[in-house]
């Protein structure tokens, strides 16, 4: 590192709407565990789980832009 504070994260999803509700429990399709919140796709899908989710896709999207650049 450079010693310098690393940048912003991945932009926090806001779930605050209660169609990310739902009372039956079903597991998260991205850790497994059980959560009564929804994406919105209405798929199980805990908050930090779908926001790291969004990160690694985030990070390949660029990984494969650079190297498409690198190509040309």
């Amino acid at each position: 590192m450079n010693g310098q504070m690393p940048g912003p994260g991945p932009p926090l999803l806001d779930w605050r709407d209660a169609r990310h509700w739902s009372h039956t429990p079903k597991p998260c399709r991205y850790c497994g565990k059980p959560t009564n919140l929804r994406d919105s796709k209405r798929s199980p899908a805990h908050k930090v789980c779908a926001e790291a989710a969004l990160a690694v896709q985030a990070a390949e999207a660029a990984g494969a832009y650079q190297a498409e650049t690198r190509l040309h």
